[in-house]
């Protein structure tokens, strides 16, 4: 079952609000002495949260399926960079993390039960409350195990969605009418908070492709400055429209100039990126533009971001991580709530 993005939250009384969890999705199946992590590609998880597969072997009920979402959690909020570490060969790497910073399993969803084999087929209104149900007779007591919240308040959805941050990014709304839709977006819609910032454009990558036989830029890398006036690298745009790229490329060449980023940089290669695609420009750092996000944390960008404006009005040194700082709701508290 996913979710279709939509920008506004839906309203009516077929709709149940929950957080949108900033973590790996994951269906978590118990039969017997068998337990299975599958994440939404159809990738074994088990392998990397052997401290889940342990908790869900605890549980009394032998036979069970949750939907839910792998979260690893960091002080008062989730660390998405926590659960990246685990995706790692090694597992004695996997092992210690997992002592280090053990994960949960926030719980949204039953598809089979012990006393019920398979639930997918009964609408959300009736799945919810046998999950609820579970949660206080099977998964109360199990440290690894959390109920995710829901609500059918529209006015606590938008109180949700305006302080999200910190471990989710939006909210979830899921028709209360229909039975697990498996393999489509038709029962389940997300909705995220979307912020701006300005940034110090601190370097360039030219595109892979040629534009008219040149070379032209293919992606920007923001910066922000710290307490310290040391420019980070924190992520990229590459929204630029084809035709607008030769002029921006004479804009930003004659610019080109070290170190580019005096703190944090753009790193080497990756198993994701060629050799070409990791090369970049550094830039002096005269620019500044403001763009669009959907979400930051651990001191950068995790998606690319949207241009909004260039902002020629702004001073470079003005663009600092102090206006990325927000009051996000205490995702474990709202869990306990």
């Amino acid at each position: 079952m996913e979710a279709r993005s939509v920008d506004a939250i839906p309203r009516g009384k077929e709709w149940q609000y929950e957080p949108k969890w900033d973590g790996f999705r994951c269906l978590l199946k118990r039969e017997g002495h068998k337990v299975d992590l599958r994440s939404k590609s159809g990738e074994d998880l088990a392998r990397y949260f052997p401290e889940l597969v342990a908790a869900a072997l605890n549980v009394k009920a032998r036979s069970f399926v949750l939907d839910g979402e792998i979260v690893v959690p960091h002080g008062r909020t989730f660390s998405f960079d926590g659960l990246l570490q685990r995706i790692h060969p090694a597992a004695s790497r996997v092992t210690r993390l997992a002592q280090e910073t053990p994960a949960l399993f926030l719980a949204f969803d039953l598809l089979a039960a012990p006393a019920r084999t398979k639930l997918s087929g009964q609408p959300l209104s009736e799945r919810r409350p046998q999950l609820e149900a579970i949660a206080r007779s099977q998964l109360k007591s199990n440290s690894s195990f959390r109920l995710s919240p829901a609500t059918t308040s529209y006015a606590l959805a938008r109180k949700w969605l305006a302080r999200s941050g910190g471990g989710f990014d939006g909210v979830i709304a899921k028709r209360l009418d229909l039975p697990y839709q498996a393999g489509n977006r038709d029962g389940m819609q997300k909705i995220k908070r979307f912020g701006s910032a300005d940034c110090v454009v601190g370097g360039f990558r030219y595109a892979t492709n040629r534009t008219g036989g040149r070379n032209v830029v293919g992606s920007l890398l923001l910066g922000l400055y710290d307490d310290d006036g040391l420019l980070h690298h924190v992520g990229f745009t590459s929204a630029i429209r084809q035709q607008d790229k030769p002029a921006l490329t004479d804009r930003l060449e004659p610019l080109i100039a070290k170190p580019g980023f005096t703190g944090n940089a753009p790193g080497g290669p990756s198993r994701w990126s060629t050799e070409r695609s990791a090369q970049w420009c550094p830039l002096k750092p005269k620019l500044v533009i403001e763009v669009c996000y959907d979400h930051f944390s651990g001191d950068r960008f995790r998606h690319g971001t949207s241009i909004l404006r260039w902002r020629p009005d702004k001073a470079p040194k003005q663009c600092s991580f102090e206006q990325l700082k927000q009051k996000a709701a205490d995702p474990m508290k709202l869990l306990r709530g």
